[in-house]
């Protein structure tokens, strides 16, 4: 399994603001889905932050690791005996991903793209 990138998830009550703050570090826009919005270096795309406006549906993750191979991660988790906190799916913005919780209670999105 091969490791593609880690991008901290960071909750935000004032999207707009958060924008800003990241675009005048030097961050563009990659994705925005009104919620969630990604936001990448120019010169290095794998160096990111996600920015989301929490809600109470789902667990909030923590942090992202995207994998080449997220079946076989997630395998690995339950295998291991870890807390899965949100169960293994295709979402429909094109990927597929669980959260799992690490061993100080952070929860981690593990992800794949479709």
């Amino acid at each position: 399994m091969t490791i593609r990138r880690v991008v901290p998830d960071l909750r935000t009550d004032d999207m707009a603001r958060s924008r800003a703050f990241y675009r005048e570090l030097g961050f563009e826009e990659v994705m925005d889905l009104g919620w969630v919005v990604t936001l990448a270096s120019p010169s290095n795309p794998t160096a990111q932050v996600l920015l989301f406006a929490p809600n109470d549906e789902e667990p909030h993750p923590d942090m992202s690791v995207e994998v080449d191979d997220v079946d076989a991660a997630h395998a690995a988790m339950v295998a291991a005996g870890a807390e899965i906190v949100y169960a293994l799916r295709d979402e429909p913005w094109g990927v597929r991903r669980f959260f799992v919780r690490d061993p100080n209670g952070k929860i981690v999105n593990v992800v794949s793209h479709r």
